[in-house]
């Protein structure tokens, strides 16, 4: 076989290069033709087998590019189906690889979005099985898988209504969460005023309402709300006893207190108590005040004041009855009080009257005392003022029977201020008495008693002053007559009698001054010479030296007798 230079392809030159040599080589060797031929059979028949080889595999090849591109148009079809979405996929034309080209992109983005929705089904599935978890209280949720999932049905519809439905759970779990937190709030302010511990009430309803420290959700199950709910009604139910047990305490305490009297510092120490007195269960929020120490600390106190109750009654008693006798010696009634104790001392030696009923039978008398005492102060506030003008009125008789009361004493001036004074209060006596007769009559009309004043009736009293008062005036008056005749007799006797007479005359003068003196006209004849014992001597020895050379009959002698009628 002659060489020449292929003009076929490598492997075609390669294999005709291969022949050659192999020629050469049987050539070389001398083998037969016929062992030539058979060789030749033998390599075409292993060449037929390696194509029948590569015809089947390539025959494979493209049945599984056809069923490659069958499946993948399926998988469009029903990923397109399970989206809702009617998607008709056209392979096209071309060959096999061409069409796989092009349905390859739009099966990957299919994938992709199926992918997505996939797992957004799951995340919200999950949710769902999450919250419905922790509402049935069965602890922790099962995972939620793709085989929990209806793949065939991926559409906007089935993902909407399972958002609907998450929303409305989540809802459900907010409104549990904040029922939750309220009964917490609840039982925490009801175990601060009963000094409950809160912890161990919350750690017996679930342990996560009294520690989220390790992450535990919440608790919102049915259950733990129902448990919630008893507990707190149970709490209710407790502060309400313990308010009505403290009250029930509190009222008898002070009933205590008031009954013997108790100091203000020992009922200080109960202020916390006190003021729930009147309080409603709502209005009691102030931290331990219905612990069981409190209601504890009351009842002991209530045990001590009974035991202490029968020792200081007797005492009470007295003390009562003391009070009382200073409410009618304040008012200056008349009141047994020898008689009152004993009957007293008896009634309760006896041990036959109840104790309280006595106290306030007591006080029952004390403030009937008070209502008639206060209906007796005006008439004993113008008694007073009555007496104290009574008074007066003798100091100043007193003070004007008193020649010397002109003189330069210690006190003098003090004596003239209160003097003056107690004129204009004696000018007022007549109409304060008749006032206070009327007073007295009026209340007496309306009381139907009389208006006793230190065991006396005052009428009495008053007719008795007027009596004694016009006495005096009677008396003053016959004195001031007397006197004016014998000074117009030491006139006239001045008038025949001549100087000796004359030179005694300005002494009497001074003395008749003297003695009409407590009048404002008496005291603007004073001088002052006369006010001070300095010069008085001397100006009285002048004025005899002044009337030893007046004549008998001189005209002032008249006058003065006039003047002296006139005062």
């Amino acid at each position: 076989m002659a060489s020449s230079p292929p003009s076929f392809s490598p492997s075609r030159t390669t294999c005709a290069s291969l022949l050659r040599q192999l020629q050469m080589i049987w050539d070389e060797i001398g083998e037969s033709d016929n062992d030539r031929d058979n060789m030749l059979l033998q390599l075409e028949q292993e060449c037929l087998d390696i194509y029948h080889r590569k015809v089947e595999e390539t025959r494979k090849h493209k049945a599984d590019l056809n069923k490659l591109l069958a499946d993948a148009e399926s998988e469009v079809s029903n990923i397109a189906s399970s989206f809702g979405d009617c998607v008709s996929f056209s392979r096209g034309k071309g060959t096999l690889k061409q069409q796989l080209a092009n349905i390859r992109p739009v099966l990957e983005d299919l994938r992709s979005k199926k992918d997505e929705r996939v797992k957004e089904f799951l995340k919200i599935k999950s949710q769902i099985s999450q919250i419905c978890a922790e509402i049935a209280g069965s602890g922790q949720s099962k995972d939620v898988t793709d085989q929990d999932l209806d793949q065939c049905d991926l559409t906007t519809k089935k993902l909407g209504e399972l958002k609907l439905h998450l929303d409305e759970l989540q809802n459900e779990k907010i409104l549990r969460q904040l029922k939750v937190r309220n009964h917490i709030s609840i039982i925490s302010e009801l175990s601060a005023v009963m000094s409950v511990d809160f912890k161990k009430t919350l750690n017996e309803v679930h342990p996560s309402l009294s520690d989220s420290s390790n992450g535990a959700p919440l608790s919102i199950s049915n259950d733990t709300l129902a448990t919630l709910t008893g507990v707190v009604h149970s709490l209710k139910q407790e502060k309400q006893q313990r308010l009505q047990k403290v009250q029930e305490h509190t009222k008898f305490l002070v009933e205590l207190w008031d009954l013997m009297e108790m100091p203000i510092d020992e009922q200080k120490a109960f202020s916390h108590v006190t003021r729930l007195i009147s309080a409603s269960v709502d209005e009691v929020s102030i931290r331990g005040c219905l612990s069981a120490d409190v209601i504890k600390q009351v009842e002991v106190e209530v045990q001590r004041l009974n035991v202490l109750k029968a020792s200081k009654m007797k005492e009470l008693v007295f003390k009562r009855q003391n009070e009382l006798e200073e409410i009618y010696r304040g008012v200056h009634m008349d009141v047994d009080s020898e008689a009152a104790r004993q009957i007293l001392t008896s009634r309760i030696e006896s041990g036959n009257i109840d104790m309280s009923e006595l106290l306030q039978s007591m006080d029952d008398q004390i403030k009937m005392a008070k209502e008639q005492a206060l209906s007796r102060r005006d008439i004993l506030d113008r008694v007073e003022k009555w007496k104290f003008a009574s008074e007066e009125e003798k100091w100043l008789d007193e003070y004007e029977k008193d020649e010397n009361r002109y003189s330069a004493v210690r006190g003098a001036h003090k004596n003239l201020k209160r003097a003056e004074k107690a004129r204009i209060l004696v000018s007022k006596i007549q109409s304060m008495v008749e006032n206070l007769t009327a007073k007295v009559k009026a209340w007496e009309t309306e009381k139907g008693i009389p208006f006793l004043y230190e065991k006396v009736p005052l009428l009495q009293s008053l007719d008795e002053y007027n009596v004694q008062r016009q006495l005096r005036e009677e008396e003053k008056r016959k004195s001031r007559e007397q006197k004016r005749l014998t000074e117009q007799l030491s006139v006239e006797q001045e008038a025949m009698f001549g100087s000796k007479s004359a030179t005694k005359k300005p002494l009497s003068q001074s003395t008749h001054a003297n003695t009409i003196a407590g009048t404002p006209t008496g005291r603007r004849v004073q001088t002052p010479s006369s006010r001070y014992g300095t010069s008085g001597a001397k100006d009285r020895r002048e004025s005899g030296r002044m009337n030893n050379i007046i004549p008998v009959n001189y005209v002032a002698l008249p006058k003065d007798d006039s003047a002296s009628r006139d005062s």
